[in-house]
């Protein structure tokens, strides 16, 4: 895998439990880092995606209103469990 080089300031005592760690750890400080920052971005790469694309649909201005949320979410478990409601919320786009 190729790399490049990337620099950022860390308060000192981030820095120094970095440096704890990696002594502990017998690795880099590098090491500790780049471990960290993927698995951070490994974790959150799917929510910022999920993210844009919910707004990219809300930017339609098509919704299911709460009341219908509500009605359906009130249904279930009975004898007359209601369908997943369909967008009823039209917003013009200016």
């Amino acid at each position: 895998m190729a790399t490049s080089q990337f620099s950022l300031r860390l308060p000192e005592e981030l820095k120094h439990s970095l440096l704890e760690i990696s002594k502990l750890a017998h690795r880099s400080q590098s090491q500790i880092a780049v471990r960290a920052i993927t698995e951070y971005v490994e974790r959150n790469e799917w929510k910022m995606k999920a993210l844009q694309k919910a707004k990219q649909e809300a930017d339609k201005g098509v919704f299911v209103s709460h009341e219908s949320i509500d009605s359906w979410l009130d249904s279930w478990g009975t004898d007359n469990e209601l369908p997943a409601p369909e967008a009823d919320v039209f917003l013009n786009k200016r």
